[in-house]
């Protein structure tokens, strides 16, 4: 069964693909292995993240989004066709419309990379919506009413911060900050510490197991192995939450800083609207361990993590697409 409207929430960590009264139709990494030698697509999704850190010279498994945009076009393309054609099915009777999330910090050569990318993969318009937008409608938001709401949407490689009010943000910061920051963080910790060489999915595995923004009563521990630094040879050792924490302090510090600046930048009425509804967190990473407590503590203001964190930009894409009209104010769109 085709769809003439499909939305896509382009991660750095995930793409999940919806379909108007259908909801989440594929969800997998934003991961593309290719063969070196003719540039030929391998595999895609789950399949190729399960490749990564383990291939041979002659395949290269690679994150085609990095910090939110696009780093190769052509991988980005030939990933979007690949899930536009699994949701159009086989035989393409009509060209579908397509909303694509983007961060937004994003630069307007940035932003016509994804529309023309997404162009080429097959779609008839394609229209691009704020991830903020996107994770305020996916977590239930009243967006277009003149009171505010604040949400800070954390994801794989960037972190949007926006208060908005009459369907539009007011004040709006975005960090090249994400999960993914948290995990390199955590392995150069690490290494640092005990000598120790993990690769992503491990470090990942860390934040996700033991992962803390702010110290536990009682710490989480896990042993984790790896490379030694020093002897080359394969080792393990016992970590606990308390490294976790120490390690991405910098990155979270960042984050805070920007949500001051959002703060600071919003109009005191609207402030005051902040300050009742409080901050809502969205985001694969806004799940770490106590972080709703830290932005509480850091702000003043009371902060609470949306049902289904890490769907909320890709089920608001969805909602934007599906209502079209209502919400083309919203949204930036192209042929």
């Amino acid at each position: 069964m085709f769809s003439r409207r499909i939305a896509i929430d382009l991660g750095t960590t995930n793409t999940v693909v919806c379909v108007p009264k259908r909801g989440v139709v594929y969800n997998e990494p934003s991961v593309v292995a290719i063969q070196t030698s003719d540039n030929k697509i391998m595999a895609i999704g789950t399949e190729a993240r399960s490749m990564l850190g383990r291939t041979p010279e002659s395949i290269i498994a690679a994150h085609p989004l990095r910090d939110g945009v696009i780093a190769n076009f052509h991988i980005t393309e030939s990933m979007l066709r690949y899930y536009i054609n699994k949701v159009m099915g086989p035989i393409r009777l009509v060209r579908p419309e397509v909303m694509v999330t983007i961060p937004s910090g994003i630069t307007s050569t940035e932003r016509r990379a994804v529309i023309d990318a997404t162009n080429a993969a097959g779609a008839r318009m394609t229209y691009v919506i704020k991830g903020s937008l996107a994770a305020a409608l996916g977590a239930g938001l009243q967006i277009a009413s003149p009171s505010g709401n604040m949400i800070i949407d954390i994801g794989g490689g960037t972190t949007e911060i926006a208060v908005i009010a009459l369907g539009d943000t007011v004040a709006v910061n975005s960090v090249r900050i994400g999960g993914n920051n948290f995990d390199q963080a955590i392995a150069t910790h690490l290494r640092k510490k005990y000598n120790l060489i993990i690769g992503e999915q491990t470090a990942e595995e860390i934040k996700i197991q033991i992962g803390t923004a702010m110290p536990l009563k009682k710490e989480l521990s896990m042993e984790v192995s790896g490379s030694n630094a020093i002897s080359g040879l394969p080792e393990s050792i016992l970590i606990h939450s308390a490294d976790v924490t120490i390690a991405i302090k910098s990155q979270l510090q960042d984050v805070m800083n920007a949500v001051k600046v959002v703060l600071q930048h919003t109009p005191p009425e609207l402030s005051s609207d902040v300050m009742d509804r409080g901050i809502i967190l969205t985001g694969g990473a806004s799940q770490l361990r106590k972080l709703d407590e830290l932005f509480t503590k850091v702000t003043g203001v009371p902060c609470q993590i949306a049902e289904d964190p890490s769907m909320c930009v890709a089920k608001g894409a969805t909602v934007a697409i599906e209502h079209l009209d209502a919400f083309k104010r919203s949204v930036l769109w192209t042929r």
